[in-house]
Parts: C-alpha cells; structure tokens; sequence
C-alpha cells in the first residue's frame, strides 16, 4: 500500500529537493535541533553544552523557566522545548 501525502507534506518535500536538504532539516534556515544541557543561566540566556563539550549562548525566552541541568531541544541558538529536567 503506498503513503497517502497530503498538499502540504508535498510542498515541504519539494522545498528539501530544490535546496539539496535532507528532510530533518528545517526548510527555512538548513539547521536542525540539538539537545543542549544548561551550565548556566543569566537572565533570558542560558550557557549550554552538547554532548562533544560544545559551549553556546541559547535564548531561552519560549521554555522559561529552565534550571541548570535540564536538556533543551535547540533550534538556530534558541530553545523551542525542554527536553528532560534532573532527577
């Protein structure tokens, strides 16, 4: 039985094909989400590290309020989710 696509599934995939992009990828900007882990927060920001050590500087206006120690899934340096927080 082969996949039912629906107007918009084609139009996103069409998007991926004229750029080159795999289709994990956000369509607007080429990036894709990463869990991030807070080291520290100052104010609307949060120091995070991925899982190589990796050190950014992330907004974290959309999942406030965050604690050091929880894991953010992040999208071109800003949070979009709250992956998991510490026991």
């Amino acid at each position: 039985m082969s996949e039912q696509l629906t107007a918009a599934d084609c139009v996103v995939e069409a998007a991926h094909a004229d750029r080159g992009l795999e289709a994990d990828h956000c369509i607007t900007c080429a990036d894709e989400g990463i869990a991030l882990r807070v080291l520290e927060l100052d104010d609307a920001t949060a120091l995070c590290a991925d899982r190589d050590n990796v050190v950014r500087s992330v907004a974290i206006d959309l999942v406030a309020p965050v604690a050091v120690g929880d894991v953010l899934l992040v999208h071109a340096g800003v949070a979009i989710r709250r992956l998991a927080t510490p026991a």
